[in-house]
């Protein structure tokens, strides 16, 4: 459902509160800042956001190795606003999650529909990017769309409906500013677009992207500026306890969190929603790690533990 400004702001506080100790106590145990964990310099946005732009993958690139942990995509779909899942019962029943998996592997064959301007309240973007990629091709597209595939499962294990803005059903796209409208139409209770980073090497590690409070044109995000901060501080914590990885050494202040208000996906919606870089694709480090399919289950898990304890809270 959308947010509800008749919840109590006290009791969302207080969680923030909780969520925050959370994210000192994760860090700690994990050593942040320091070891094989990091980030890099804040590249252009994606989803109306961040990450640079990258060359398509190379075919010749090695695809990431499958383990069972990875669940089987479902069937592609023309309706990526239909909720799956949701019909077990579980902690999350009755709650709607929209997943946005960040660009589309296809957007460099449709340079001229993705550069096309698009209406993100306070100013005009481009629809999207095409992302980046390592440095051996793997696209950050088929990143997004792995994770954003696991992380369903977890959710839809708990009872939660789920719904992708995307689900490789599209020749490019869609748009940052439908990407907000596929989330805000769900009602949904929590959106996170994942994404990773495309930053210089060195710079290593993950951050969650908070809405800033903007206020014009078509954007209005006064309503959920807290509770996006809620959401955002749990998904930190968890990332750390379940991935082991620190928060970005370049953005944030090795706080993992990063408020922006450059972003449509985020100035367009209405409902609670962050973006996450998992880490930075052009670090050999931090590549590693995003192209490990094990790797890529923990971090689904560490989304899914943030967005739970924040649904639950």
């Amino acid at each position: 459902m959308p947010y509800d400004e008749s919840v109590p702001p006290t009791r969302r506080r207080r969680s923030l509160l909780a969520a925050t100790a959370l994210v000192a106590v994760c860090l700690t145990a994990a050593g942040c800042g320091a070891g094989d964990v990091g980030g890099g310099t804040r590249a252009e946005p994606r989803q109306g956001g961040g990450g640079t732009s990258a060359p398509p993958p190379s075919k010749s690139a090695p695809a990431p190795e499958k383990t069972s942990a990875s669940p089987t995509p479902s069937a592609k779909t023309s309706n990526p606003s239909k909720p799956t899942g949701g019909g077990a019962t579980g902690p999350l029943s009755g709650k709607t999650v929209v997943i946005d998996p960040g660009h589309n592997p296809n957007n460099h064959l449709h340079t001229g529909e993705i550069n096309r301007q698009v209406d993100i309240g306070t100013t005009h973007k481009e629809c999207d990017t095409t992302g980046t990629s390592t440095n051996s091709g793997y696209a950050e597209a088929q990143f997004t769309l792995d994770v954003s595939h696991r992380l369903r499962a977890l959710l839809q294990q708990q009872g939660a409906k789920v719904v992708l803005t995307y689900d490789d059903d599209r020749a490019y796209g869609p748009c940052v500013d439908e990407r907000a409208r596929i989330g805000n139409e769900a009602r949904a209770d929590a959106v996170v677009s994942v994404h990773a980073d495309g930053s210089a090497v060195g710079n290593r590690g993950f951050h969650v992207i908070l809405p800033a409070s903007v206020r014009g044109g078509k954007a209005d995000t006064s309503k959920i500026v807290e509770p996006s901060r809620d959401l955002g501080t749990r998904i930190a914590g968890f990332f750390v306890r379940d991935t082991g990885s620190a928060p970005s050494n370049y953005v944030g202040g090795n706080s993992g969190l990063d408020t922006r208000k450059d972003l449509g996906g985020l100035n367009l919606s209405t409902v609670p929603k962050v973006f996450i870089e998992c880490g930075n694709m052009r670090d050999p480090k931090d590549a590693a790690l995003l192209t490990s399919s094990g790797w890529r289950q923990k971090a689904a898990q560490g989304i899914a533990d943030g967005i739970s304890s924040y649904l639950n809270g």
